[in-house]
């Protein structure tokens, strides 16, 4: 915000900087219940991945236990992983997002 000081008879203004928000990672969590195939579509339609990236993250949460689907400000990421439980929920899987700062 700028701020106006009057100094004699100029007017200068003191810009302050602001931080840029902090970034929060979604991270997909591995199950032993949802199919490989869910996940590629959840990946696409929500995050706006192509096939063979949503293939890769996908294997990446298979084989490590967890993925990274995207970095978003506080509110896009916690949108995102309200709307990946809600698909999960409704297609009857336990598949789990979360969110952390980065």
């Amino acid at each position: 915000m700028a701020v106006n000081e009057q100094r004699g008879d100029l007017l200068e203004a003191e810009k302050t900087k602001q931080k840029p928000p902090p970034l929060y990672k979604v991270l997909l969590l591995n199950d032993d219940y949802t199919p490989m195939d869910f996940v590629v579509v959840v990946l696409q339609t929500v995050f706006g991945m192509s096939r063979e990236k949503a293939t890769r993250v996908m294997l990446q949460v298979h084989r490590e236990g967890m993925g990274v689907c995207g970095t978003y400000t506080r509110e896009v990421a916690a949108a995102k992983v309200d709307q990946v439980i809600d698909i999960a929920r409704k297609h009857q899987h336990p598949l789990q997002c979360t969110m952390e700062e980065t």
